[in-house]
């Protein structure tokens, strides 16, 4: 039984004392957000700022709120995918005075109704991971219809679409899916404003995407199904910066791995790694887990599933709950059985059993708790930053996607490195001067 209120929408209120014990044990290993809090506390740089975040609702997020509320921003916050909301922690963060909306288990219908709540205090920053808040505000703007919009619609009655966008200086976004959606708006002019891709700063993506995504997908895997990895054979669809990162940690399990990719120069740096590559139809003969990672649709179909062994796990670690075709798996089964919180079988009109794991939606997320609080230490502190970066330069930024600058991903990046206790060296006077001249070149002895 979920708890709504004009200024919250959660599950259970109780669970706050847990919500807060999982926030401090994110935080007890989220240093550099904690040396950012500290500032924010002093300075309060997003005083006047109301922020509309969209976020999964995990207790790194729990940690992320907390300092942006230091810093004095007005935040709400809602869930970016139905199934990865800690319950616990949308309780606490609602003790601590945050509107919350989210809970796991939502239905289509209750995930935009949250989305729309999340935009009823007319936000000036907002904070993204896929898209979907950014992408619904737009919508609304431009008049387009649909039932999720209509539900959107009703919750923000009496509010000017238009006005809403026109009050946003600035947003951010999380994820690859999500910035590879906010580009496709910039590439045809509809981006309202500009958004910060925090996804594509060197101190995220190098260590959030195939580092934290590669080990919490494995343990989501283990954690519905307590399988043994070692000896299975791993397919993973996609070796992006994600993919890489599962294809690794499968394979230091013991995993015998197979990467499928469309991409010619990523297909040969997996060869290259020590992978083989397979097209689809041809790894799905052999696969015992399936695992997609490209952020595009569809990529297991009917014709993979037919020649999949009996026993195979489905799964999915892109954004959205589309890589796998869930229409086509119910077509081909003439049965369907829940075996756990996590785990679906379905069992084919061919006898052979297949397993979808969290609804193929985030694996990670939703069969396990996301990535681990000292990777989301970087993402979240390029968050923060990014955000009193969006607000100290309002409507002063190119309205498109734009990087976050290099000196606050440098500053992350060094900030971690105190932490951890390792130092590193420096240019000397001399070598700066050299690498940052083009006459000099090859010397005589």
């Amino acid at each position: 039984m979920t708890v709504k209120a004009a200024d919250h929408w959660v599950k259970d209120e109780s669970l706050a004392p847990k919500g807060r014990l999982m926030i401090e044990w994110a935080e007890q290993h989220m240093p550099v957000l904690l040396e950012i809090r500290k500032r924010f506390a002093k300075e309060k740089p997003l005083k006047g700022q109301r922020i509309g975040a969209c976020l999964h609702i995990t207790k790194e997020t729990g940690a992320l709120a907390r300092t942006l509320i230091q810093g004095g921003a007005e935040l709400r916050l809602c869930g970016s995918n139905p199934l990865s909301t800690q319950d616990e922690v949308a309780a606490a963060l609602l003790r601590d005075g945050v509107p919350v909306f989210g809970f796991r288990g939502q239905s289509t219908k209750e995930y935009y109704q949250c989305i729309a709540y999340a935009l009823t205090h007319k936000p000036t920053i907002t904070m993204d991971d896929g898209a979907d808040l950014v992408s619904t505000l737009h919508k609304l703007a431009y008049g387009e219809q649909g039932s999720e919009i209509e539900t959107v619609r009703e919750v923000l009655e009496g509010m000017d679409p238009e006005k809403l966008v026109q009050d946003v200086v600035s947003g951010t976004e999380e994820t690859t899916t999500g910035v590879m959606r906010l580009k496709a708006m910039a590439a045809k002019g509809v981006l309202k404003y500009p958004i910060i891709a925090v996804n594509d700063a060197q101190s995220k993506n190098l260590f959030d995407n195939p580092v934290g995504t590669g080990q919490s997908t494995l343990d989501g895997i283990m954690r519905a199904t307590n399988i043994l990895i070692a000896g299975k054979d791993v397919v993973v669809i996609g070796y992006g910066q994600v993919g890489s990162g599962i294809a690794e940690r499968a394979r230091g399990l013991g995993a015998k791995v197979t990467v499928v990719e469309t991409n010619p120069v990523r297909a040969l740096r997996a060869v290259m790694f020590g992978f083989g590559v397979e097209p689809l139809g041809k790894a799905s003969e052999h696969g015992d887990i399936f695992i997609t990672a490209t952020g595009n649709i569809n990529v297991i179909r009917a014709e993979h599933m037919k020649e999949m062994k009996d026993g195979a796990l489905l799964c999915n670690s892109g954004h959205f709950d589309v890589e796998i075709s869930k229409p086509d798996l119910e077509k081909l089964s003439v049965k369907k059985e829940r075996i756990n919180f996590c785990t679906e079988k379905y069992v084919l009109k061919n006898n052979n059993s297949l397993y979808l794991l969290a609804e193929g939606r985030l694996v990670n997320l939703a069969c396990g708790e996301g990535h681990p609080s000292e990777i989301m230490d970087l993402s979240f502190a390029i968050q923060a930053l990014s955000v009193e970066y969006a607000a100290k330069n309002a409507g002063k930024l190119e309205r498109t996607v734009i990087g976050v600058p290099k000196n606050i991903d440098e500053m992350v990046a060094h900030l971690k490195l105190e932490t951890m206790g390792i130092p590193i060296d420096t240019l000397t006077d001399e070598q700066a001067r050299y690498v940052a001249s083009w006459t000099e070149g090859t010397q005589q002895s």
